[in-house]
């Protein structure tokens, strides 16, 4: 006999079997009192049907009424039927139930086979699966009732498959309700495999035809993307019903590329005569927003109202993802303010399409009595982010901890990402560090987070304690290389171990790591391994292409940048605003302004890009290097929110260059407003007044600088002196820096690299002198 005990689980028991059991049992009753006691027979015969009707019209309350009413009038007055009744009205109200138990115990109506399944139903229906375990292992001789509704209370999958394995061993022989739910607990992989063990036993034993069968076949392979499987089984399926189609639509709608067959089947479900449910309304109305197909949604919509769905919660929830996909918040909106009952996911929904709006939203959700779950909060807490509002992320911070949701994982790794873009380091470490369990997506938000903030060497420590705990992904090696790329202190050899151990795990097609290593690569200098990545890449996106132009323009090779955009365009491949943005920077290093001007206009009108503040100070940059020094500051003034320090250093440098000193005055000036302790200004300002011989002025400078106490940076630069195994730091030093224990060694390596500098200048120029006396 199977005696585990389980933790309680819900049931998946079959109605439609119970009350033809009922049925089945109501009969014989009905035969025997025709037989052996005629005066009774009115009385429960019109008893039986009474509870029956009350029951299938869902008012137990009455049914139960009828009971006692019954009980009242002595135990003579009740049966077996009476009592299984009775405990099928007691679906929700167990303690009603276990006092019914313990009074089939007593009658002795326990003996009767249809109680104590009545009991494992009840006990399971109300989550009380060890009670109903205890009733089965209390049976001499359980029947095929028995052993389903037993295999229907299982709520763990894995115990649930193995009652059904042994029920096969010991020689029960499966029927429709047998197979039916048994599929419906082959939910991960392994069991899958299972649920096809058990679709060849359906076969064999001539089950297929059945409708319940099929459409739990049907919601297996559904549910497992096998869609080719599942439309065989729906096809041979003799008879099909509402679920059948549901069961099929819905695994359409799930499986994201499907959704137009999702919509077609949806109509083929109308020309069948079958109407449709909430159900079909909910997998039809995703494949529209899978789809984006707006006209199609909206014929679908008029379709909901007419058949008095209109309200309906998931449905409406439905509808308004699919206006919000489509930018049709408006209607998404009034979807919202028509419906009469709103849960969970109508305001998580609503909260997710405003950043501006969500904490209010927020304070509607609680208004309205319903409680938040963990979506909600990790919705809150992006737009929050988005809106880079700290006093409402604290808040919500302190709300979650209120209400323990800070135990949630994604919850919690929200926060981290959160901290992380307030820039507070702190507050992201303290969250990490709390995490009772992490997942890669907790070290990944915590790479992530060292990385923004400029801790490259943060960032590949966690890496490399994380690869320890859990293998890496595409976003982990996105966010590691990104820190490396970033960093002039880590040995680009750490790269190049990250790149061998994403080629490794099968990471080197993924387009966000081959993005992540072009970038790496070219940041540091490595324009020929870029290229290498580059040409590895077999489905060249937007962001391959973008990254390897990024990378030349980065090294001023102005004639490959130009190559790989004509490239680019020929593939059909469209630019975006960072593409325009690198040509724009080759353009200006390489002085081609004339065609810096068309690449600018030519984003504008063929493209549809609105400029941004970086193309602005490309352009500001450009014009400067060029000399132009009016037209740069003219597109300076067009900066939206007004230009950055770089921009106007840039210029500021470019007005040095050509001598400008009135402009230059005003770009320091504006300058030394954003940024009083930084150095550059005055130094720029100071040499151009020193070259223009205003010595006074330089001194005004000078002075300026000690009375704000602004010092002027040195200058570092960084060598790999070292294994990769010893040091994860490059060498940074400065001019006249001695503090290296090799100093003598590197001096004269950089003597000799100097000397052989000026043997190749000379060469060169002989060479110059050469042709040049051949051409004359």
């Amino acid at each position: 006999m199977f005696t585990r005990r389980l933790t309680p689980p819900k049931t998946l028991y079959t109605f439609s079997l119970h009350r033809q059991l009922l049925v089945r049992n109501f009969r014989s009753i009905h035969n025997a009192h025709q037989l052996f006691d005629k005066s009774t027979k009115p009385t429960l015969i019109s008893i039986h049907h009474s509870m029956l009707n009350y029951i299938h019209q869902n008012h137990k309350t009455e049914a139960l009424k009828l009971f006692k009413n019954q009980l009242q009038l002595g135990i003579s007055e009740i049966d077996e039927v009476v009592i299984a009744l009775a405990l099928k009205g007691c679906r929700e109200n167990i303690n009603l139930g276990t006092q019914i138990h313990s009074l089939a115990i007593t009658s002795g109506f326990i003996s009767y086979q249809t109680v104590p399944n009545s009991l494992m139903s009840m006990y399971c229906k109300t989550g009380n699966f060890n009670e109903a375990l205890c009733v089965f292992d209390s049976l001499k001789f359980p029947d095929r009732v028995s052993y389903n509704t037993l295999l229907s209370g299982f709520e763990n999958d894995k115990e649930a498959l193995s009652f059904a394995h042994w029920m096969h061993n010991i020689g029960f022989v499966f029927d429709a309700v047998s197979y039916t739910t048994a599929l419906s607990h082959c939910t991960n992989e392994e069991e899958f495999r299972l649920g096809m063990q058990f679709h060849s036993l359906v076969l064999k034993f001539g089950l297929e035809n059945d409708v319940f069968v099929g459409n739990a076949l049907v919601t297996m392979y559904s549910k497992w993307g096998n869609i080719v499987e599942a439309e065989r089984v729906f096809l041979e399926m003799p008879r099909k019903d509402l679920v059948s189609w549901n069961a099929l639509l819905s695994g359409y709608a799930q499986e994201g590329n499907y959704s137009k067959e999702a919509t077609f089947g949806f109509r083929e479900m109308m020309r069948e005569g079958v109407g449709p449910d909430h159900v079909s309304f909910t997998s039809a109305l995703s494949a529209c927003g899978q789809e984006r197909c707006l006209e199609l949604a909206k014929q679908t919509h008029g379709l909901v109202i007419k058949m008095a769905y209109g309200t309906h919660v998931s449905v409406c929830n439905v509808l308004i993802s699919l206006y919000y996909k489509c930018d049709e918040n408006g209607d998404a909106n009034k979807v919202f303010r028509s419906m009469n009952e709103r849960n969970v996911v109508s305001w998580t929904t609503m909260l997710s399409m405003s950043d501006e709006k969500a904490v209010s939203i927020f304070k509607g959700m609680r208004r309205d009595g319903v409680y938040p779950n963990h979506v909600t909060f990790v919705g809150l807490i992006h737009s929050v982010t988005v809106k880079s509002s700290l006093r409402e992320g604290k808040m919500v911070h302190g709300f979650c901890l209120k209400t323990n949701f800070l135990s949630e994982l994604n919850v919690a790794n929200s926060f981290v990402t959160m901290y992380a873009k307030f820039d507070l380091m702190e507050d992201v470490l303290k969250v990490f560090e709390e995490l009772d369990q992490r997942d890669l997506i907790s070290w990944n938000a915590l790479i992530s987070a060292y990385a923004q903030n400029g801790m490259s060497l943060e960032a590949l420590q966690t890496f490399l304690s994380a690869s320890m705990e859990l293998p890496p992904n595409e976003y982990t090696f996105g966010s590691v290389l990104s820190a490396i790329a970033s960093s002039e202190c880590i040995s680009l050899k750490h790269g190049q171990r990250c790149h061998a151990c994403l080629i490794k795990r099968g990471f080197n097609s993924n387009p966000i790591v081959s993005g992540a290593l072009l970038d790496m690569y070219a940041k540091r200098g490595s324009i020929s391994e870029s290229r290498g990545v580059f040409n590895e890449v077999a489905d060249r996106s937007q962001v391959s292409w973008t990254a390897i132009i990024s990378a030349h323009s980065r090294h001023g090779d102005y004639e490959s940048v130009m190559t790989l955009f004509k490239e680019m365009k020929e593939k059909d491949v469209s630019p975006d605003s960072i593409t325009f943005l690198s040509i724009l920077t080759a353009c200006g290093r390489k002085g081609m302004v004339d065609m810096g001007v068309d690449i600018f206009n030519s984003m504008i009108k063929d493209y549809s890009i609105e400029p941004s503040s970086e193309h602005y100070s490309c352009m500001v940059d450009m014009f400067g290097r060029a000399g132009r020094l009016k037209e740069a500051e003219f597109f300076l003034a067009q900066i939206p929110g007004g230009p950055g320090l770089s921009v106007l250093q840039s210029l500021l440098g470019a007005c040095r260059i050509y001598g400008n000193v009135d402009m230059a005055t005003r770009v320091a000036n504006t300058l030394i407003a954003l940024e009083p302790e930084e150095s550059g200004s005055y130094v720029l300002m100071s040499n151009l007044f020193a070259e223009k011989g205003q010595w006074e002025k330089v001194a005004n400078i000078r002075k300026g600088m000690r009375d704000k106490g602004v010092k002027k940076e040195i200058g570092f630069s960084w060598v790999d002196v070292g294994s990769i195994d010893y040091s994860l730091n490059l060498h940074g030093f400065s001019s006249d820096d001695k503090s290296h224990p090799r100093t003598e060694e590197i001096y004269r390596m950089a003597e000799w690299i100097g000397s052989e500098l000026k043997h190749l200048e000379h060469e060169d120029e002989e060479s110059d002198s050469v042709t040049l006396a051949c051409i004359i």
